[in-house]
C-alpha cells in the first residue's frame, strides 16, 4: 500500500511515518524543504531513501496533487501548532487551507483511507463536562485553537459527503525524538530550565507520540478505519498532576506557584502582544493559559482503536531523557531521570 502523508517531518509525522513503514507499506511524504527527511526519521532508522519524496507546500494545489497521485491512502498530519502570537498568519494558512487542499486532492486520487490529524482542542470549549467523537466542533477565543476548529468544520464536511475520511484527536503530546522542538516537549524544558515556575489551574489531555503513531499506522492498515473519529490514547492531567509527574521522574523540587486560570488571561493576552514585537519567546503564553481553563476530559467509551495509552511516568521519563541525550537540557536540569543512563556509561 502506497501512503502519502503530509508533515512528515513533523514530531506526530515522522513517528507515524516510522509506524507505516514498520507494517510494511511504502511512504510518500510531502514536504517543504527534502533535507529535512533523514534528520526525521533517522531515529527509527530510515533515511531519505527510504521514502518517496514530493517537494512542496500544502497550501500549493499542484504540489499537494502530485504528492496524492496514486495513493491508496493518505495522512494529513501537517499542521502550525503554536501558541505564539507572531505565528497565526501561518496558522490560519496551513491548519485550514491546507486541511481543505489535501482532502480535496485525496479524494480526487481515489485514496481509499483519508486520516486527518486534528486535534482535541479542535472541539474545546466542550458544552458538557466530557468530549466524544459526537462532539461539536468548538468554538475556541484562541489563534491556534480556532484554526484547528476551522480545519475540523472543513473533515467533518467531507465525512458528511461519504469521503473515507477518518478523523484523529491526539492530545497533548509528549516523548522522544521530536525533530522540530515542538510546543509540548519544549514546555517541559522549559519547566526543568525554571522558566515557567507560575501556572494555571486547571489541566489538560496527555499523550505519548508513540501512541498516536501507533494509532495512525492501525487506522491506515484497516479495512474498517474509515469514516470514523478517534482518539488518541491519553490522559487528563491536572497541571499539579503535570508538574507532579515532572518532580518524580527527575527527583527536583521544581517550585510552582498555581493560579487560577481565567484570573492568568489577561497576563496572557498582553504577553501575546508584547511577543509580536520581542524577538525572544515568551513561555506564558495565552493559549497555554487558555487551553488549562477550558479543557475537558475525553469520555471513557471514546474510541482510541484498542490502543491503551502507556503510562504518564514511562512517557515523562523518556522525554526528559531524550532532551537530555540531544542537548536540550544538563544533567542537573533532567536530574534523576539519567542516572541509570549514567551509571551505564560509568560501567563500560
Amino acid at each position: 500500500m502506497l501512503v502519502s502523508v503530509t508533515g512528515g517531518t513533523g514530531f506526530v509525522g515522522a513517528h507515524s511515518v516510522a509506524a507505516i513503514a514498520q507494517m510494511g507499506h511504502r511512504v510518500r511524504m510531502l514536504v517543504r524543504d527534502p533535507s529535512k527527511v533523514g534528520r526525521a526519521l533517522a531515529p527509527f532508522g530510515l533515511g531519505r531513501d527510504d521514502v518517496e519524496t514530493v517537494p512542496g507546500d500544502v497550501t500549493d494545489e499542484a504540489s499537494v496533487a502530485r504528492a496524492m497521485r496514486g495513493a491508496d491512502a493518505v495522512l494529513h498530519a501537517a499542521s502550525v501548532y503554536s501558541f505564539d502570537s507572531r505565528l497565526r498568519a501561518r496558522m490560519r494558512e496551513v491548519n485550514a487551507r491546507g486541511t481543505e487542499l489535501v482532502l480535496g486532492a485525496a479524494r480526487r486520487a481515489g485514496a481509499g483511507t483519508i486520516v486527518h490529524v486534528s486535534s482535541i482542542v479542535a472541539m474545546f470549549p466542550a458544552p458538557g463536562g466530557v468530549i466524544d467523537a459526537g462532539s461539536p466542533v468548538g468554538r475556541p477565543r484562541e489563534t491556534y485553537m480556532a484554526s484547528k476548529a476551522e480545519a475540523e468544520v472543513i473533515a467533518r464536511r467531507h465525512q458528511e459527503e461519504g469521503a473515507p475520511v477518518v478523523i484523529t484527536y491526539p492530545p497533548a503530546l509528549l516523548g522522544p525524538h521530536d525533530p522540530n522542538l515542538g510546543d509540548q516537549n519544549a514546555r517541559v524544558r522549559g519547566v526543568l530550565r525554571g522558566l515557567t515556575p507560575i501556572w494555571p489551574l486547571g489541566g489538560f489531555p496527555v499523550g505519548d507520540v508513540r501512541d498516536t503513531a501507533a494509532l495512525h499506522a492501525k487506522v491506515l492498515a484497516s479495512p474498517s478505519g474509515g469514516p470514523g473519529r478517534h482518539f488518541g490514547p491519553g490522559r487528563y492531567l491536572s497541571t499539579r498532576e503535570y508538574v507532579n509527574a515532572l518532580r518524580e521522574v527527575t527527583g527536583r523540587a521544581l517550585p510552582t506557584l498555581f493560579l487560577p486560570a481565567r484570573g492568568m488571561i489577561p497576563i496572557g493576552l498582553l504577553t501575546d502582544l508584547v511577543q509580536r514585537v520581542w524577538p525572544w519567546h515568551i513561555p506564558a503564553e495565552y493559549g497555554a493559559i487558555y487551553t488549562c481553563a477550558c479543557a475537558t476530559r475525553v469520555a471513557e467509551n471514546a474510541g482510541t482503536f484498542g490502543i491503551a495509552p502507556r503510562p504518564v511516568a514511562e512517557t515523562v521519563g523518556d522525554t526528559v531523557r531524550w532532551l537530555y541525550e540531544s542537548g536540550h537540557l544538563s544533567a542537573r536540569q533532567a536530574g534523576s531521570s539519567i542516572r541509570p543512563s549514567l551509571t551505564s556509561v560509568g560501567a563500560q
